[in-house]
């Protein structure tokens, strides 16, 4: 282990205390198969200290009355402390949940403190109030910290969707309870201790690592006013279903099944590149990779000669290796299903480019072979249900308005990406795309914009300005003129 914790304890109210029970979760190393680190299994009870604490924080604590100034202040130190620390980061998520070093080195660690830096950037732009003046009434319209923040947490992503949620979280003057998963809850524990260092007080951020029962009591707790989640489309839903008993507020960032679109135009090298680095990207295990590969096919021949020459040169192992492009997926079950959908692809008359089993020499961790299917039908199974492994599935189409069609169906609608020489023409074709971002010749959209899905990707955005709106509550002031004609001035 590269950073050696108390993983005996929870971070509740601003101190390290001992769990209720001595249920323990194992974190197992996916590439080792062994255990790397223990850490306490949050019960109910536990909850219910951590949700305490972050409503005395929110209703008697200083933090939500505040500046945001004075607020962003104590996150800037956060972010220093995650500069600091970078390459310890880095090194814990690829322990505890298997991400090649070199892309835990940027996504999973610089990632998540220039995702900081960029709410520190917008908070200050965001319209925390204004005075709206009209014939009818004016107002003061303000807004203001929703409260009690419930945060679910990916194994994927840790650091980085931890970010995502608690960055304009805290500066709204919220309070959270995050809750980290099985797989990955390291990483939660190193960034407790940057917050205690920081001066964040006591009770602002409450870390429970659970399962899923007690994931399912934190989010219909009633002393949580909001639940933001980042996970797979079926617990979304049932996280949904929870909160709109009770008419909680929820934002959900859930599952993708991404197209990339290439055109009779494009070109190759880049698309391929691009294909490389945002398809296959985490061990395919990312929400917004481009899993179907949607190419005309006056040049899927040749595009098939390139993917076929890229995973040859992608190397497979270690993940502390610099060198590993592809390592060992999370657990020994999503192994299990990412093999089961090979069989799935054979059986419904997909072809095999390369891959579909495991690699050889590898016997010990989860490893898989990156697999390209071809000959895929839109409706197949393997075109339309997210596998979360390194599976790419080749649909090749004869005029744009096929492809548009096949872009489009899907029950999901993250992420996509149009490559042509003409950007003026890949604009126009991602306005078609009903999917919450569109990358233009693999032109990532930054930290600046939101992201999220339409249909079943989820409900919400995330990051950007928009990022803020998750966590505030909109309220309106009646001012008498001379009031408001002195505030708006």
């Amino acid at each position: 282990m590269v950073w050696q914790g108390n993983y005996a304890k929870l971070f509740i109210g601003g101190r390290w205390v001992d769990p209720a029970t001595d249920e323990k979760i194992e974190v197992i190393s996916p590439f080792t198969e062994e255990v790397v680190a223990r850490v306490p299994a949050g019960s109910r009870s536990d909850v219910d200290r951590a949700v305490a604490a972050a409503r005395e924080a929110f209703d008697r604590g200083p933090w939500p009355g505040m500046s945001l100034a004075e607020r962003s202040d104590v996150l800037r130190r956060v972010s220093a402390a995650l500069a600091e620390q970078q390459d310890t980061v880095a090194a814990l998520v690829s322990d505890e949940m298997g991400c090649p070093i070199s892309l835990s080195r940027t996504m999973q660690s610089a990632g998540a403190r220039l995702l900081l830096d960029s709410f520190l950037e917008l908070a200050p732009r965001y319209e925390w109030t204004t005075v709206r003046r009209s014939a009818t009434g004016n107002a003061l319209v303000t807004r203001e910290p929703v409260g009690v923040v419930g945060a679910v947490i990916p194994w994927n992503a840790p650091l980085l969707v931890t970010m995502l949620k608690l960055g304009p979280a805290l500066l709204s003057g919220c309070t959270v309870v995050l809750k980290p998963s099985p797989e990955a809850p390291l990483d939660s524990y190193l960034f407790a201790e940057m917050l205690q260092s920081a001066g964040l007080p006591d009770g602002v951020v409450n870390i429970v690592p659970a399962h899923r029962d007690v994931s399912e009591y934190l989010v219909t707790h009633p002393g949580v006013d909001k639940v933001s989640f980042t996970g797979s489309t079926a617990a979304g839903r049932r996280i949904a279903a929870l909160c709109g008993q009770d008419l909680r507020r929820v934002t959900l960032e859930l599952g993708g099944k991404s197209a990339a679109v290439i055109l009779d135009d494009a070109d190759l090298d880049l698309a391929v590149q691009q294909i490389r680095a945002l398809s296959l990207r985490n061990t395919g295990q990312a929400c917004s990779n481009k899993t179907r590969i949607v190419v005309s096919r006056t040049r899927e021949r040749e595009l098939l000669e390139r993917l076929t020459a890229m995973v040859a040169e992608m190397p497979i192992g270690d993940p502390a290796d610099p060198v590993t492009q592809v390592g060992p997926l999370v657990s020994a079950r999503q192994r299990s299903t990412v093999e089961s959908y090979f069989e799935i692809g054979r059986g419904e008359g997909a072809k095999v480019l390369v891959g579909g089993g495991r690699p050889a020499g590898l016997e010990r961790g989860w490893f898989v072979e990156p697999t390209i299917f071809t000959d895929v039908a839109p409706d197949m199974r393997i075109a339309q249900e997210e596998i979360f492994g390194p599976v790419l599935s080749v649909l090749s189409f004869d005029t744009e308005d096929e492809a548009a069609a096949i872009a489009n169906n899907s029950t999901y609608g993250l992420n996509g990406s149009v490559f042509t020489a003409d950007p003026e023409h890949a604009l126009a074709f991602a306005r078609r795309i009903r999917t919450g971002t569109v990358e233009l010749n693999g032109n990532v959209v930054g930290f600046h914009a939101p992201i999220g899905g339409f249909k079943c990707s989820g409900i919400g955005r995330e990051a950007g300005l928009e990022g803020f709106d998750a966590y505030v509550e909109i309220k309106s002031y009646g001012l008498p003129p001379e009031m408001a004609e002195a505030l708006a001035s």
